[in-house]
């Protein structure tokens, strides 16, 4: 299982929670270590247009689009989420192109970033949520929201100030924009129950 590293935050804590659910991980930079990974999980904090620069520079963004074309199992958590899309209104960005569709920040009368505790709840059913205990809040902290221009890619929402998109999935692709490995035992057993279900 690789964790991939452009400079991005959180890289060690993601790690141990895969370890924690029997995965081995290695965290890389380097996008030839991706050629024959089981999964992936591309995780991240920050800013969107300098670390879009990051994974230029270093090949990966060629490496995750080769990645999802091929259908590898794939876990993106917070910005790595928002990077899949077009375009982001964070600097006007341009993202991975991954997934149709644009980030959004929160209305100036909201308190962002969005930290703290919230609910998602999840609209259709999916192998990677059956252990997921019914009304049970995550771990977020971010300012920018994904807009997906396929609704059908949403698998939860989430409230604030507003109904968003907090959860997509397609094929052996799911994103959250959440933190599962801040969110306790669910947010693990997230992690454990897609790896398990896609490889």
């Amino acid at each position: 299982m690789a964790v991939v590293d452009y400079g991005a935050g959180n890289l060690r804590s993601v790690a141990k929670a895969l370890e924690t659910v029997d995965f081995r991980a290695i965290v890389t930079d380097k996008a030839a270590d991706l050629e024959n990974v089981d999964g992936v999980v591309f995780p991240g904090q920050g800013i969107a247009g300098p670390c879009m620069v990051r994974l230029r520079d270093a090949g990966m963004d060629s490496a995750l689009q080769d990645l999802i074309a091929r259908d590898v199992p794939f876990f993106g958590v917070c910005l790595g989420l928002q990077l899949l899309f077009d375009k982001t209104e964070e600097g006007n960005a341009q993202c991975l192109g991954l997934i149709p569709g644009e980030n959004v920040r929160f209305a100036h009368e909201l308190t962002v970033p969005h930290m703290g505790w919230n609910d998602v709840t999840f609209t259709r059913d999916h192998p990677a949520t059956t252990n997921i205990p019914p009304n049970y809040q995550f771990y977020f902290v971010h300012s920018y929201y994904p807009k997906p221009a396929d609704g059908d890619m949403t698998l939860g929402v989430t409230d604030y100030g507003g109904q968003f998109a907090s959860v997509v999935a397609r094929d052996k692709l799911i994103a959250t924009q959440f933190h599962p490995e801040k969110s306790g035992r669910p947010g693990l057993a997230l992690y454990r129950d897609f790896f398990n279900w896609a490889i």
